[in-house]
């Protein structure tokens, strides 16, 4: 069976040391870029790499191109081959909780061809908080394994993107959904606490990403995720919304309930509010929709 969407701990458990498997930590926190990493280090799924958001999962910054613009292909792609990943390998990626770093991962490997990769349901707070009936946790490790590295041959899916250019066409056309999936106090403009400008792209719709999973975090049923979504999507089909965020991670945890909510074929911004508003010229909307 291939994971594509989600998986749940039981369902890891079963496949730990899988030689075909890759789980990625990608645990991480914006106001401590260092914090994932030293946690990795100092437990993590067994046979467990650690994929860091801004060194391994981004590119370059120029001031224009957002907070997390979108890594090289070929620089990530030989990352994912120093991984062990392959074209058969079943990857699963999980950070903290909440699926938000690992959807970032999940969204860069269909992006270069790679659909075989599912997010950790509820992630290393689930995976630690698991007992069994006689208070057994599942394993966890400091332990870092060697990988043996593989080739990566990236076959780049352009549909799953959209550029700032294309936002600027697709915001004005009303075949079309844009959905920003901040709190709805940044979309309002009413608080901004990361980026330098307030407010949202004209046009957008806001649909606060943390609609998608449960008080203890993890996702909900998809009969219910599906639900929520249609609410603020309406008759638009999914091939025709473009999710977006601050800097393309939650945009990338929104195509992912998308997904999994059997509502396939969304696109993301990869940019976001961090390259929209960076650039004076472009029109900014505050207060509701």
């Amino acid at each position: 069976m291939t994971y594509t969407t989600l998986i749940s701990t039981a369902e890891l458990a079963d496949r730990l040391l899988d030689p075909n498997w890759v789980i990625v930590d990608c645990r991480f926190d914006l106001a401590n870029t260092g914090w994932g990493e030293a946690q990795y280090q100092a437990a993590h799924l067994p046979g467990a790499v650690y994929a860091h958001l801004d060194r391994d999962l981004s590119g370059p910054l120029t001031g224009q191109n957002g907070r997390h613009p979108l890594p090289d292909v070929a620089a990530l792609a030989a990352r994912l081959g120093q991984w062990g990943i392959g074209p058969g390998t079943q990857v699963v990626a999980y950070d903290q909780d909440t699926g938000q770093y690992a959807a970032r991962l999940w969204w860069l490997l269909r992006y270069l061809g790679h659909p075989a990769v599912a997010a950790l349901d509820g992630g290393w707070a689930k995976w630690v908080g698991d007992k069994s009936p006689s208070g057994v946790g599942r394993p966890t490790t400091a332990a870092i394994m060697p990988v043996a590295p593989t080739a990566f041959v990236a076959a780049v899916q352009p549909g799953l993107a959209v550029s700032a250019a294309e936002v600027e066409q697709l915001r004005q056309d009303p075949a079309y959904r844009l959905v920003d999936v901040r709190a709805p106090a940044r979309f309002r403009g009413e608080v901004e606490p990361i980026d330098k400008v307030a407010g949202h792209i004209p046009g957008a719709v806001n649909f606060f990403i943390k609609d998608v999973l449960t008080p203890s975090n993890t996702w909900l049923a998809p009969a219910l995720l599906r639900a929520r979504l249609l609410a603020r999507l309406g008759d638009t089909p999914p091939g025709q919304v473009v999710t977006y965020c601050g800097s393309g991670v939650a945009a990338a945890q929104a195509a992912l309930a998308l997904e999994q909510a059997g509502l396939s074929g969304a696109r993301i911004y990869p940019g976001s509010w961090s390259e929209w508003s960076a650039d004076p010229a472009r029109p900014i909307a505050t207060g509701p929709e």
